[in-house]
């Protein structure tokens, strides 16, 4: 059979020989290469009774075999050839991503231990000398091809245990989501005034933090990780509602002093129960401690005014400090059953009055800046007059249970 030639075999659709049961070797394919017929011959007449051969007698006819079918699962590369040496013939295959990883050995009279080192350098697996060994080129092309089997099987493992990992990861942020949206919607069953606040508030605060990237103050913080973190947690502000009586939280009417002290409490006892919650867990939750901060803080003022703790300027967390505009914007510009909603501008001008007393200055700047895109958030996420209505039958049953 002279080197051209190559027993009959099926291949599969990826392009490599399928197993002969008859003959265990011959799903390998190697391709050699050598510009001399005769070393070609001696080659092939090696390897054919162990594994397909595909032969070629220069470094251009080489490439265009190694990326054909049948794929060659290792290349015997002769050194000395015209036009093209084995030297560029192998940097090319390593440029080439569907024939990088395939091994190449050297197959040349060249000695020099420099020759070899060059070779080694630019990739070469291994390094056989002429005239051959037909012992040693078997041994060496099987020590090959089981280490290029070993490293594929790695790297197929490898692949299916990240897809594996992030399937998994993909599962547990999602059920998270879903949790994260629970607990917020308890909240939002017991004050009916809600709708989708949740959501708007939740796109306002990530519209903030996204802009306040590019300012030095807030950079280091703002990564595209906390920002993530934030935007989930944001939903539970005001989980702690729920423990907020009924006659007070279902007054349709201005809450009286003492009303208003109770209503306060609602900052802590958010903060509270996520505290407990995650006194459960084996290590800190980084979405539970940014949710904390925002439920037991949104309420503070720049100036110091706020509450619960009265924290002033800097003291005050930051994601808490996004969540105090993006709350009071959307409770101005929402409608309520004892009030229409405010125009966007009359809400813009309130906001920037706020500017260094209520809100962070930068904040403020920063939602000048993003000011449409809150109006486009608010559109997109606004209530129906069906909501509405659900609202103030919701009211009038609490106002019917409680006088």
């Amino acid at each position: 059979m002279t080197p051209s030639q190559t027993p009959p075999a099926s291949f599969s659709p990826a392009g490599h020989a399928q197993r002969d049961p008859l003959h265990p070797g011959m799903d390998k394919t190697v391709l050699i290469v050598d510009d001399a017929p005769e070393n070609l011959l001696v080659l092939s007449e090696v390897l054919q009774p162990h594994y397909l051969v595909r032969a070629a007698t220069s470094g251009e006819r080489a490439l265009q075999v190694a990326a054909s079918v049948p794929f060659p699962d290792i290349v015997l590369l002769d050194i000395m050839m015209p036009d093209m040496d084995g030297y560029a013939v192998l940097e090319r295959l390593r440029a080439n991503p569907a024939t990088r990883d395939t091994p190449v050995i050297f197959v040349t009279a060249m000695g020099a231990i420099g020759d070899e080192e060059r070779g080694l350098n630019l990739g070469a697996v291994d390094y056989i000398t002429k005239p051959i060994q037909p012992a040693i080129v078997l041994a060496r092309v099987r020590t090959q091809l089981e280490l290029k089997q070993a490293r594929d099987w790695l790297r197929d493992q490898n692949t299916f245990l990240e897809a594996e990992i992030a399937r998994r990861m993909a599962e547990n942020l999602h059920i998270q989501d879903v949790s994260i949206r629970t607990l917020a919607h308890l909240a939002e069953v017991r004050d009916p005034e809600t709708g989708n606040h949740i959501l708007r508030t939740q796109g306002y605060v990530r519209t903030l933090a996204e802009y306040l990237r590019g300012n030095p103050r807030f950079a280091a913080v703002l990564t595209p990780a906390y920002i993530d973190t934030l935007t989930k947690s944001a939903p539970l502000h005001d989980i702690g509602k729920v423990g907020i009586p009924d006659h007070i939280l279902l007054k349709p009417d201005r809450l009286t002093p003492e009303e208003f002290a109770v209503m306060k409490t609602h900052a802590s006892m958010g903060s509270d129960a996520i505290d407990k919650a995650e006194l459960g867990a084996e290590r800190p939750i980084a979405f539970l401690s940014v949710a904390k901060e925002i439920a037991h803080s949104h309420h503070e003022k720049w100036d110091g005014s706020g509450y619960p703790d009265g924290l002033k300027g800097d003291a005050i967390p930051l994601s808490a400090r996004l969540m105090a505009l993006a709350d009071v914007f959307d409770a101005l510009i929402s409608r309520r059953v004892y009030k229409e909603p405010m125009p966007a501008d009359k809400a813009t001008a309130l906001i920037i009055e706020g500017r260094g007393t209520h809100f962070d200055p930068d904040v403020v700047d920063a939602f000048v800046a993003q000011r449409e895109h809150f109006i486009a958030i608010a559109q997109r996420h606004s209530d129906s007059a069906e909501d509405l209505q659900t609202r103030m039958d919701a009211l009038q049953v609490g106002q019917a249970a409680h006088g």
